[in-house]
Order: structure tokens, then sequence, then C-alpha cells
């Protein structure tokens, strides 16, 4: 039995160790004021900075009017990846939208924002 507990101990901690992390040059875009009609493309990049390839799951908008695009292939370690978001800018005021992505990083929910003014 106790070998079967130290087995578990020790695949979990290899698993922590040798887990996937990105890290993001920006959290949150603010478009800050633009005009409606405007181009509406933003892009967050990010860095793989694990020990194995950075799998990009799927992405999620909190709304029909920001939509992501995911990266088509997975972030080698080192290697930098973009996530890009278009807001629908005919829509006037302002918007707070969050994007989760879903990976295999050891933190496997990443939240983004973006938020803005459309004049």
């Amino acid at each position: 039995m106790k070998v079967l507990i130290t087995f578990f101990l020790i695949l979990f901690i290899s698993i922590e160790i040798n887990a996937q992390e990105f890290k993001f040059e920006k959290e949150t875009i603010n478009y800050g004021k633009i005009a409606q009609g405007s181009k509406g493309t933003r892009v967050f990049e990010f860095t793989n900075i694990g020990e194995a390839p950075l799998i990009i799951k799927k992405i999620n908008s909190t709304c029909g009017c920001a939509v992501p695009k995911r990266p088509d292939k997975p972030i080698m370690p080192g290697e930098k990846g973009q996530i890009s978001v278009s807001y629908d800018t005919k829509r006037m005021g302002g918007f707070s939208k969050a994007i989760t992505v879903f990976s295999n990083a050891k933190e496997e929910r990443k939240m983004l924002k973006i938020k803005g003014l459309i004049e």
C-alpha cells in the first residue's frame, strides 16, 4: 500500500513540474475610444514558458460580439503565439468582455479581457 501511495505521489509531482505554462504580454486590451465601424481586431500575444508543447483547446467569449481565434498548431517551448479577437464595432457604447482560454497548461483556464468605448 505504501508503495502505491508513493508511486502516485511521485507521478503527481512529476506532472506538476513538467506542466506547460504560458505568459501573456497583456491580459487586458483596452481599445480606448474608437469610431463606430472601425477595425475591431486586436491580438493577445503570449510565450510558452513551459517545457512541453502548449495546446490551446478552445476559446470562449462572453458574447457573440467578440469572436476569438486560436492558434491552429501547438506552440513549442520558448515560441510565441497569438490569439486574435474581433469585436463588432457597429454597436455603440462602452463594452467589457471576457475571453476564456482552455489549454493543456498548468492553469487550464486563462481569462483575458477586452474593453473600450465605441463613439
